[in-house]
C-alpha cells in the first residue's frame, strides 16, 4: 500500500506480519494480540516494533508500552468506520504518545485533514481514488472544525459550542 506522509508518498521502512508469520528482518508492525504474547520477545529486538489496533481493540491494554513503541497504526478496515479517529486521538491526549500515528486502510480523501487533526502522522491508503488524488497533487484541506482537540487554538462557536472557528 502506499504511504503518505510529510505531504508526499514515501518508502515504508515497516513490514505488516500476521499472527502465524514469522517476523522479519528489519522494521515489523504486529496485531495487539500478538505484541501481548510475545511483549518481551519482541522488545527485545534490534528493529523498530509497531503495533497495529483494529477498531474493537482497547488502546488501555497498551498504555505501559506507549512510551516506547516507536509506530501506532489504526486500521480503517472500510470507509465507514471512524473508531479510529477516536483511537487516535486518545493515544495523542490520554497517553501522550509521540511516535508515528499510522492510519492503515480504506481511507477516503476527504477525510485526511480530519486524521491529520487527530493527530495522524502517516496514511497506509489502500483506497484506489485516494491514492490517485494525492498521486495528482490535491492537498487535503478543511477550514471547518467540527470537533475540539487537545492543544487547540480556535475559538467556540457561540450558537454552537461543539464547534470550533478557524
Amino acid at each position: 500500500m502506499p504511504l503518505w506522509k510529510n505531504g508526499q508518498f514515501e518508502a515504508d521502512i515497516y513490514t505488516l506480519a500476521g499472527d502465524e508469520d514469522a517476523l522479519p528482518d528489519g522494521a515489523v508492525i504486529v496485531s495487539l494480540k500478538r505484541f501481548l504474547a510475545e511483549r518481551e520477545a519482541l522488545s527485545a529486538r534490534n528493529t523498530p516494533v509497531g503495533v497495529v489496533l483494529q477498531p474493537a481493540d482497547k488502546i488501555e491494554l497498551l498504555a505501559e508500552d506507549l512510551p516506547g513503541l516507536p509506530l501506532l497504526a489504526l486500521a480503517f478496515p472500510k470507509f465507514g468506520d471512524g473508531r479510529a479517529f477516536s483511537l487516535a486521538r486518545i493515544a495523542r491526549e490520554r497517553y501522550g504518545f509521540a511516535g508515528e500515528l499510522r492510519a492503515v486502510g480504506d481511507i477516503l480523501f476527504d477525510r485526511i485533514a480530519y486524521m491529520i487533526r487527530c493527530g495522524f502522522d502517516a496514511l497506509d491508503i489502500t483506497n484506489a481514488p485516494t491514492v490517485a488524488a494525492l498521486e495528482a497533487g490535491k492537498v487535503p484541506v478543511s477550514h471547518k472544525r467540527y470537533q475540539p482537540t487537545g492543544g487547540d487554538d480556535t475559538k467556540t462557536d457561540k450558537l454552537k459550542p461543539w464547534r470550533r472557528l478557524g
